[in-house]
């Protein structure tokens, strides 16, 4: 069930676009989902297999922290065995980021005014030009430059925006415009309203975030409040959901952001009830269940799952494919919206497995038809123009 209606349109910022190796940031590419690995960078393959469970989860861009020169050693062979752009985060020492930009990372995360002098900007700036490397100018509440906060007294969001336009006029200075900007805080009020004011300050694309939002669920809860205030906004371009938990958690959170606003769609959306004394089948294992057989589902597909018939019909009118719990052991199935079968509570599960997998198929097949079509059309098209 696809369409937008006119209370779900979401009209987003313009801004210029950049790239972080194959991915487009900003204009009119996609959100990106972006998140940090967290084991040791000189620990190449547990970083590389971290990194794989964050591509299956759906992560378009990876960060890597680079401290030392032994972690921009392993960056070259990591760059190498992954799927996804790596982004070096870079802190002070501006020969990490030259190191980085040599070893393959698509983009470097650094803060220019703390890289040290002119010189040494400019030779971050030279080998991010020669290696084809982004920028993202990443400035954060907790690490404010000292004139900003003897000005402002304390860290708050005009603080932000002007040592973030402060650093970006560093970079225009060096003729260099292919970078991000970001202005976190852990307060998710002062860093919404950052955000708000960079985003009327300058047309430059904006990876946004609450930093340290905390625990799986805290900072679920704290980043869906905070991302999901800017991106109904329009504002943001690229992402990362920060929590304390597995890099690939921070991408299936991500991504269930982004889905319920609908800017980005990926595999199954499952709609469900909480559940109670209604219920025809115990829709909380039901749902925990389907979620992990059908994860490695990419194709959009929404799927309704409601305990009894009060809000079921409802919620498929709106969706793919539903199920309603019914009465005698029996629930029913709904296709497209309507009443389509009945399932034995016993094979509901397997059965709604395989009508999942075989609508996908049948999307897939159309779609690899039409591509297919629009090659044959533009074989003739090519001919008539020679």
């Amino acid at each position: 069930m696809s369409g937008y209606r006119p209370y779900q349109h979401i009209e987003r910022r313009k801004s210029r676009q950049i790239h972080v190796g194959k991915v487009a940031v900003g204009g009119d590419a996609p959100i990106s989902v972006q998140t940090m690995t967290n084991t040791l960078t000189t620990d190449a393959q547990a970083t590389i297999e971290q990194i794989r469970r964050a591509e299956m989860a759906g992560v378009d861009i990876v960060r890597v922290s680079c401290p030392d020169e032994e972690s921009t050693k392993a960056l070259e062979e990591i760059v190498k065995e992954v799927n996804v752009p790596i982004v070096a985060d870079i802190h002070f020492h501006y020969k990490r980021a030259i190191e980085a930009a040599k070893a393959g990372a698509a983009c470097l995360r650094i803060n220019p005014g703390n890289i040290g002098s002119a010189e040494r900007v400019r030779e971050v700036v030279k080998a991010a030009k020669d290696y084809g490397c982004s920028i993202r100018i990443g400035v954060n509440a907790g690490s404010l430059e000292k004139h900003l906060l003897e000005k402002y007294g304390e860290p708050n969001p005009d603080a932000l925006v002007e040592s973030a336009l402060e650093h970006a006029k560093i970079l225009e200075d060096h003729d260099f415009r292919e970078f991000k900007i970001s202005v976190k805080a852990s307060d998710v009020f002062m860093a919404v309203a950052a955000y708000q004011q960079l985003a009327d300050a300058c047309d430059y694309p904006l990876h946004i975030g609450i930093t340290e939002a905390g625990s799986k669920r805290a900072g679920t809860v704290k980043s869906s409040i905070g991302l999901g205030n800017l991106l109904w906004a329009g504002v943001g371009d690229t992402m990362r959901v920060s929590l304390s938990a597995a890099p690939e958690e921070e991408v299936l959170v991500g991504w269930d952001i982004l889905k319920s606003l609908g800017l980005r769609h990926r595999g199954v959306k499952i709609i469900s009830c909480p559940s109670c004394a209604r219920q025809g089948f115990n829709v909380v294992e039901t749902v925990q269940t389907l979620e992990d057989r059908l994860a490695h589902i990419k194709t959009p597909l929404t799927l309704s799952i409601i305990g009894c018939v009060v809000n079921g019909p409802g919620e498929a009118l709106l969706t793919d494919l539903g199920v309603t719990g019914g009465g005698s052991g029996r629930h029913m199935v709904y296709a497209g919206g309507k009443q389509d079968h009945t399932v034995p509570a016993a094979d509901m599960i397997e059965h709604v497995v395989e009508l999942v997998e075989e609508r996908v198929a049948a999307i897939q097949a159309e779609e690899a038809k039409e591509k297919q079509d629009g090659k044959a059309q533009e074989l003739p098209d090519m001919a008539s123009a020679n």
